[in-house]
């Protein structure tokens, strides 16, 4: 293999083995002294192979542009699959009187850990975690230890940011154009610094700041909110639930995710922390620390993403009312809906009971479009549902302009020409037609192996779902699930994060080499 690529790769691993560590600090506060030793070895283990690997690969040449897809796709398919031992090596060590401890006083259900001693569900909840989905095979997420939960929000968290940015701020070992090429491939492109090390930094500036900002908000407001909820669980939540708000990630330390503090109040909490999750970075980065105010409404993205949640959340709320399938439309229907455009992914309703009109509205006015490029979100993402919508505006309207008006469209504040526009077009409808077409392929995939007691709405939403890293779901996604439907869920969770080029410039590499070829 390439060794710009194996350097490349190993870097990721190198991070990543000192992210399985972190956990150990909560296990040793919490005295789970089996997640302890799990987390170390798994951390030492794999940042010792990605040191070696990395140290064999010194002399490198700058990354092409393939290469940097082939390091993003290939970097975050080891990411995925190395990051669930973990949760294979505590299930196997732990044993199950300890187990049936972290189970909360009042339940007798079997600990959720014991799921992870299955090596697929060890790598889908990887996946889940990473790729900031949330779907789970944690059963009941209480009972799999505090570490562990903090293992999984820690992981949304980091991979919300993004691992190969985390690189390019802590390596400083690709020079020119090939650390913009590796930033392009994961992030969105956008340059908040002269260099790309810098932008790099700033990025995690801004998440790191928001993130802290949370955490407050949210342990201040649970506090006001339910004062008798215990400090250190008020604490322990807060830190999980920031992390995952900002990564919209989704994952919960709550049984029944955020429907588990039973209150309309914590509701309207949450919704804050995911309304900045589905925001752009770039654009957090300048409304607080440049202080342009103004972008609030300036911002295309921005200004759609306000738009869509009240228009769409007062639409899926009548949907709902209308159905009489709920017992608080407008609560879940709001809630649900801003879950689901930001693919956060927090739950407060039983999807699985909507009738199908308010399941399918959910999901091709939310979870296909996704939120703001740039942001941590999955989906087709907000900017090129606008791009695609102007572009079929002004073909429609240059049909009546004569042949000698200059044809050019003024989007996001620019003026673009025809040429130009073209091609903008064309790369948004490529993508957004291999993104329709892989949800698509799983929504069959889905029907075949799924449960009769399901629908082909809760088929194309569970589908939807993992594509666009939302984590929402009807009850399809269990551990009990066909091992086929799992992979194709992991497959499409690791496409939706990278945004799928990469992965199939992958295949295409791993089928026929890095070698031109005449189509």
């Amino acid at each position: 293999m390439n060794k710009t690529i194996v350097k490349q790769v190993a870097s990721l691993q190198i991070i990543l083995g000192i992210v399985m560590t972190i956990p150990a600090i909560m296990a040793l506060i919490y005295e789970e002294w089996y997640s302890l030793v799990g987390f170390l070895i798994s951390g030492i283990f794999t940042a010792g192979v990605g040191f070696l690997l990395y140290s064999l690969s010194k002399e490198t040449r700058e990354p092409e542009y393939k290469h940097a897809l082939i390091i993003a796709a290939l970097g975050w398919l080891m990411i995925i699959v190395v990051g669930g031992l973990p949760y294979f090596v505590i299930a196997q060590i732990t044993p199950n009187e300890v187990m049936q401890a972290f189970v909360p006083q009042g339940f007798n259900y079997q600990s959720s850990l014991i799921y992870f001693t299955n090596p697929l569900h060890c790598i889908f909840e990887s996946t889940s975690a990473f790729t900031t989905t949330g779907l789970t095979m944690a059963v009941h997420e209480p009972s799999v230890g505090k570490a562990v939960l903090f293992y999984r929000h820690f992981s949304q968290w980091v991979g919300g940011a993004g691992f190969i940015v985390m690189a390019l701020a802590v390596f400083r070992q690709i020079p020119g154009q090939g650390n913009m090429l590796l930033y392009g491939s994961e992030a969105s492109g956008t340059k908040l610094k002269t260099t790309v090390i810098q932008t790099a930094r700033s990025i995690w500036k801004v998440y790191f700041f928001v993130t802290a900002l949370m955490i407050l908000y949210i342990a201040v407001g649970t506090h006001f909110i339910l004062p008798e909820y215990p400090l250190s669980e008020n604490i322990f939540d807060a830190i999980n639930h920031a992390m995952a708000g900002q990564s919209t990630g989704g994952f919960s330390t709550l049984d029944d995710s955020i429907a588990g503090y039973q209150s309309i109040k914590m509701d309207m909490l949450f919704m804050l922390p995911m309304l900045l999750g589905g925001l752009s970075i770039p654009f957090l980065y300048r409304f607080i620390f440049m202080k342009k105010y103004s972008e609030l409404w300036t911002d295309i993205q921005t200004r759609a993403m306000i738009i869509v949640s009240i228009l769409g959340g007062a639409i899926l709320s009548l949907l709902l009312y209308n159905s009489d399938k709920v017992a608080n439309p407008v609560r879940e229907g709001i809630f649900q809906f801003l879950s689901a455009l930001t693919t956060t992914g927090w739950q407060t309703s039983n999807i699985n009971a909507w009738d199908d009109l308010s399941v399918l509205f959910i999901v091709v006015g939310a979870m296909l479009v996704g939120g703001s490029a740039g942001a941590t979100v999955g989906g087709i993402k907000i900017i090129r549902a606008l791009l695609i919508q102007k572009g079929l505006r002004w073909h429609i309207s240059k049909i009546f302009l004569s042949k000698n008006t200059v044809k050019a469209v003024k989007f996001n504040n620019q003026i673009i020409f025809s040429e130009e526009m073209n091609a903008e077009l064309a790369r948004a409808g490529i993508f957004t037609l291999i993104y329709i077409l892989f949800v698509f392929i799983s929504s069959l995939v889905t029907v075949y192996f799924m449960s009769s007691d399901f629908t082909l709405a809760d088929a194309i939403f569970e589908s939807a779902s993992a594509q666009g890293t939302v984590g929402l779901s009807t009850g399809i996604t269990d551990p009990s699930m066909s091992p086929v439907l799992e992979t194709i869920y992991i497959i499409q969770m690791w496409a939706g994060r990278i945004e799928i080029i990469p992965v199939l410039v992958l295949i295409r590499v791993l089928f026929y080499g890095t070698k031109p070829r005449i189509i």
